[in-house]
């Protein structure tokens, strides 16, 4: 456990790299625009998104420099062009704390996603909506009062592509934006989504996957050890499979993320429902 030196220098990399990408189409045609940002951009992005899921963890300034963690995980929120960082962390140690909770942990799809979304060309489309699911869902399921830092995100966020605007025009805003909707909705790396707890297994509720997709996701494949250890950086999830292999390596695990979607989308059991929910009980010590 403890902070991970090189994890800052990596997303000022990424950071850097999407800025000089958004100077580079800012003159390309349209369609252009839309390929790479599925082909690279996206990628980018979502690789970004699973960095502020290790900064939530306080791994890039460590535990005594939270504020430092907050606010550099706003910086790594900037190429994905709307604020997520904030409210991010505000829901993600639910997750961590009542996996499965229902009311509480909202990466449980609700009711009527479970019910709906039932058939192949439904959970296509449910997957392809993703980012929009990930966005409403925390709004119905449990709101929370908006914190000051969520205000800090959005102005930071929305200064930043103010300023983008200005200087290079519409094109880098879309490549951005289209580029972290496709890339979180129907792409191969989405695949965790539904790798990391949807029950393949019955009884299985969270499962991992070693596979080479884990060099451009911070290791969020090694999701049963994180879950184990949220404490450890991604980085170092490695060494825990080594050093405990006689625990990790029988559990079910996933070989490819991509025929992960391939079997949600087919299998007549697997779809939105195929989540263990439990009740948790809340003790008011006060």
């Amino acid at each position: 456990m403890g902070p991970d030196h090189q994890l800052k220098w990596i997303v000022l990399g990424m950071v850097f790299a999407q800025l000089v990408a958004c100077h580079l189409v800012r003159e390309l045609p349209w369609k252009w625009v839309l390929f790479w940002a599925y082909a690279f951009g996206g990628c980018v992005n979502h690789s970004l998104t699973l960095a502020i899921h290790d900064i939530s963890h306080n791994v890039a300034f460590g535990n005594r420099q939270a504020k430092w963690n907050r606010w550099f995980a706003v910086l790594a929120n900037l190429p994905i062009g709307m604020p997520y960082s904030a409210s991010f962390k505000k829901y993600h140690i639910d997750h961590h704390r009542y996996l499965g909770g229902d009311t509480l942990d909202v990466d449980i799809p609700t009711d009527f996603e479970g019910w709906f979304f039932c058939t192949p060309f439904r959970k296509f489309l449910w997957l392809v909506l993703q980012p929009l699911f990930y966005t409403l869902r925390p709004l119905y399921v449990n709101p929370k009062p908006i914190s000051r830092m969520e205000v800090c995100n959005a102005a930071v966020q929305f200064s930043a592509d103010f300023a983008l605007y200005y200087t290079w025009g519409l094109k880098p805003i879309v490549y951005l934006l289209s580029g972290s909707v496709f890339c979180l909705g129907f792409h191969p790396i989405s695949g965790h989504f539904i790798a990391e707890h949807y029950m393949f297994s019955r009884g299985y509720e969270t499962y991992s996957y070693y596979g080479p997709l884990n060099f451009l996701t911070f290791n969020v494949g090694y999701h049963t050890e994180h879950h184990d250890f949220p404490s450890i950086p991604g980085s170092k999830l490695p060494m825990v499979t080594q050093m405990a292999s006689e625990f990790y390596d029988r559990l079910p695990q996933h070989q490819s993320w991509t025929h992960v979607l391939w079997d949600f989308i087919f299998e007549e059991e697997l779809g939105p429902y195929s989540r263990i929910k439990r009740k948790c009980l809340l003790v008011n010590k006060s």
